[in-house]
C-alpha cells in the first residue's frame, strides 16, 4: 500500500523558515505528480504546490509564490516543501499528496504535520 509520511513541522516565529519532508513508499514516481496542501482550523484543505513527476515543472498557489519551493528527490523517494518568510496565516496542518492529476494530485495522502507560526 502506498504510504506518505510527512515530517519537519513544528513552531516557528513569523518571518522564519521551515522545511517539510515527505517520505514516499510503495510508489513509483514515474507518472505520479507530488504536491503539498494545507488545512487551517475551520477552513477547507487548499492546494499549495505541485511538482511534475519528471521534476521539470512546478505550479504554486498565488499566495505562496516566491515564499514556498517544492522539490523532490527520486533517489530518496522524497518530496520537500521549503517555506520562507512564514506568516501567522500559514499556520495549518500540511499534507503531502501523490496522484496522476495535474496540477492537483490527490490519489494518495499523508497524515499531515502541524505547522504553527507565532506572531
Amino acid at each position: 500500500q502506498v504510504q506518505l509520511v510527512e515530517s519537519g513541522g513544528g513552531l516557528v516565529q513569523a518571518g522564519g523558515s521551515m522545511r517539510l519532508s515527505c517520505a514516499v513508499s510503495r510508489l513509483t514516481f514515474v507518472n505520479y505528480h507530488l504536491g503539498w496542501f494545507r488545512q487551517a482550523p475551520g477552513k477547507e484543505r487548499e492546494f499549495l504546490a505541485t511538482i511534475l513527476w519528471s521534476g521539470v515543472s512546478t505550479y504554486y498557489r498565488d499566495s505562496v509564490k516566491g515564499r514556498f519551493t517544492i522539490s523532490r528527490d527520486i533517489s530518496k523517494n522524497a518530496v520537500y516543501l521549503q517555506m520562507n518568510s512564514l506568516k501567522p496565516e500559514d499556520t495549518a496542518v500540511y499534507y503531502c499528496a501523490a496522484g496522476t492529476t495535474w496540477p492537483n494530485p490527490s490519489d494518495y495522502w499523508g497524515q499531515g504535520t502541524q505547522v504553527t507560526v507565532s506572531s
